[in-house]
């Protein structure tokens, strides 16, 4: 197994979270295309094509981890922070949305964690960042957000980003938790991931929730989140439609949009 940088860190802010990555000489870290906020004066960035792992096969090897990348939906490329500098140096990398950035031990949990797509932020040199496509033909069909999802390999640091609050559950064998698609963040490679329909037609028709469900099952760790990135676009939506402001109180909130032009 590639050995992985070893890397310090620490996080700051609340709900808009930074994390700052400690590097000592000639240590890297890779992050996603937009996430990079500031560095100190020693740092050096580098563009690289491929996965993030030190060992690709050569061009084959980074055109394939490349084209994995491209199935996520994430940029063909990623950046590499090295120190070359003779002491100490920090790069840091801010969240893309409010929320909480989780850090992983991969060497924790068994050397893998499957994320949702565009939950990967940055991880130490060495750490493989992949795809995982769901085995069931059911998955595949109706799993929504959870139909292809990041696979992050290696025994390093790596560093996701949640929306909302985040709840970690800790599934014992067999043990099984039911969740909406778009609210899992991440689950240790034990987990067992599948789709479940919505039962009662009322439910299913009216609820509001959707059809199905993600079904987990342990053994294994869930990194839940309370805010999807999807739920949030799509609220924001509706409220930017004209005549589709949700106001307390129906009576009030339609004379509002009278008085305010939005009722004509």
């Amino acid at each position: 197994m590639i050995q992985n940088h070893e890397i310090d860190y620490k996080l700051h802010g609340e709900e808009m979270q930074c994390v700052e990555i400690e590097l000592d000489p000639q240590e890297t870290v890779i992050a996603e295309s937009g996430s990079f906020m500031f560095m100190d004066e020693g740092i050096e960035m580098q563009t690289i094509f491929g996965d993030g792992s030190q060992e690709q096969g050569g061009l084959f090897g980074k055109i394939l981890g490349a084209g994995k990348r491209l199935l996520t939906g994430e940029s063909l490329f990623m950046t590499a922070f090295t120190n070359n500098g003779y002491g100490k140096q920090h790069v840091t990398f801010a969240a893309p949305y409010a929320g909480k950035i989780v850090p992983m031990n991969l060497s924790h949990y068994g050397h893998k964690v499957i994320c949702q797509k565009d939950a990967f932020l940055c991880a130490a040199k060495g750490v493989s960042v992949g795809i995982e496509f769901q085995r069931k033909l059911g998955t595949g069909l109706f799993g929504g957000e959870g139909f292809i999802m990041q696979k992050l390999e290696g025994d390093g640091m790596a560093f996701v980003h949640a929306g909302g609050y985040i709840i970690e559950r800790d599934l014992k064998p067999g043990e099984l938790l039911r969740v909406d698609t778009g609210c899992i963040v991440a689950f240790t490679g034990g987990v067992d991931y599948d789709i479940q329909f919505v039962k009662g037609i009322k439910n299913a028709v009216f609820g509001g929730e959707g059809l199905f469900f993600a079904v987990l099952r342990g053994p294994g760790k869930v990194w839940l989140q309370s805010l999807p990135v999807s739920r949030l676009a799509s609220r924001i939506l509706s409220y930017a439609q004209p005549g589709n402001r949700r106001d307390e109180g129906s009576i009030l909130g339609g004379l509002g949009n009278m008085f305010d032009g939005d009722g004509f």
